[in-house]
């Protein structure tokens, strides 16, 4: 675990190299595209200094110069599979983002959906030598913590302290300075399957790319997809992509479980595909203009034209009608929502004081899905986009683009990376995830 701080701390110095040179790329590698975004960042001083404050800081620090994506090649459920397929992918975009922005970019921060997302919640407690809470007593609560076996073959992709208490006061977000007598922590960590990142990392290198900073889309796309007050009182975000769909849940403004189902958008494509005997690229553009979850009497009667170049007239001249076409994608989507649904319930998502439900990713517009969604997920769900950030085109404001634009405010203001500490080798016996919530149900 160690050589994993040592990556992290390596990032970092990488990450505030690029900064000081102002401007990065980021890169959201997805099993549907692959989405690059180029940064500068106008005031570095400034960024300095609102480091830590709030999940919105830094938001007006920076501005998007640069964006394009591209269709992804060699990436299924959020993990490479052919290597220089993806690269090539990695190229295009990040080439055709330089042009746009007119720069030239060797740093990225890049986001990736699938790796098998592990979350544990840890505690720590630590007694003050001086009454007065100093940066050193927060970094020894955080490395008191104590570590989990998480396996091997993982590593950390995020750790956070969700929540500190000072004697008998929880709750708070920032002990520093204040006084007491006994400091105690909870923090989550994330682990993911540390073969997919060596394979990301790799794959960067081979593009001459050099990586300043890593998340899970999950996390990312809830930061840009739920509003501060959702943040703050509890909420999941649900991001709908192509090969995987991200889970994570938020509370007091910082991300307390994350979880992934392997099934997005590209399986709705693909039963269309095996169901009405097309390819692909035909199954795509029917789900993307005919596609819903929700037939009403007027669907039978709409015949969508299937169209088709195999020379064969009569199967080429096909139509279905439109519940015909929903009749294959419902099964597929409740199936990926009852999935999501069943991760959050083991998670104990039902004992947050707010149950609200945000979906995002670009299978979410698919029509008719928040009744659907509010349906199986219970009552409070809405549709997602990502905050407006500046110099961001039109056409990357989507919810497709929740990941890359959480992204973006992730690089401005890298939320899990306050605190630069230690965390003992020594191995302890694992906490169970419930910690995390425990002090959500003491804390209301």
């Amino acid at each position: 675990m160690t050589d994993l701080y040592q990556t992290q701390r390596a990032m970092r110095n990488i990450r505030r190299a690029a900064m000081q040179r102002g401007v990065i790329a980021i890169l959201d590698i997805g099993s549907s595209k692959v989405g690059c975004l180029i940064l500068r960042f106008d005031d570095t001083e400034g960024l300095r200094e609102m480091e830590g404050v709030g999940s919105m800081a830094g938001q007006s620090s920076f501005r998007v110069i640069g964006a394009a994506t591209t269709r992804s090649r060699g990436v299924r459920f959020g993990e490479i599979t052919v290597m220089n397929e993806t690269e090539r992918a990695i190229r295009t975009a990040v080439q055709s983002a330089q042009k746009m922005a007119n720069v030239r970019v060797d740093h990225v921060i890049a986001c990736f959906s699938g790796a098998d997302p592990r979350s544990y919640g840890l505690a720590g407690e630590w007694e003050l030598q001086d009454s007065v809470v100093s940066e050193q007593d927060v970094a020894r609560v955080l490395a008191a913590c104590e570590v989990p076996d998480i396996g091997d073959g993982r590593e950390v992709l995020h750790a956070q302290p969700v929540n500190f208490a000072l004697d008998h006061r929880s709750g708070l977000g920032d002990p520093r300075g204040q006084i007491g007598n006994r400091l105690s922590c909870d923090l989550h960590l994330l682990t993911v399957d540390a073969a997919v990142v060596q394979n990301l990392i790799y794959c960067l290198k081979r593009c001459d790319l050099e990586l300043a900073g890593m998340a899970s889309s999950a996390y990312v796309s809830g930061i840009s997809s739920l509003v501060e007050d959702e943040q703050e009182l509890g909420a999941a975000c649900i991001d709908m992509g192509g090969g995987a769909t991200g889970i994570s849940v938020f509370m007091k403004k910082h991300m307390i479980y994350a979880d992934s189902v392997r099934m997005g958008g590209d399986h709705v494509t693909s039963d269309i595909s095996k169901g009405l005997q097309v390819p692909l690229t035909t199954a795509e553009r029917i789900k993307t203009k005919f596609g819903g979850v929700h037939a009403t009497g007027m669907d039978d009667r709409e015949m969508i034209e299937i169209g088709g170049d195999s020379g064969d007239w009569e199967k080429d001249r096909r139509q279905v009608s439109r519940t015909e076409l929903i009749g294959i994608m419902r099964p597929r989507v409740e199936e990926i929502l009852e999935e999501a649904r069943a991760r959050l319930d083991a998670a104990g998502f039902d004992h947050l004081p707010s149950q609200q439900i945000v979906l995002t990713g670009g299978g979410s517009q698919i029509p008719g899905l928040d009744g659907l969604a509010a349906r199986i997920l219970g009552q409070r769900v809405r549709l997602g986009r990502p905050l407006r950030v500046q110099g961001l085109p039109q056409a990357a404001t989507g919810p497709a683009f929740s990941s890359a634009v959480g992204l973006c405010l992730f690089a401005a203001h890298p939320q899990d990376e306050w605190w630069d500490f230690e965390i003992p080798a020594e191995r302890y016996p694992a906490r169970s995830l419930k910690r995390a919530f425990k002090w959500f149900k003491e804390n209301w």
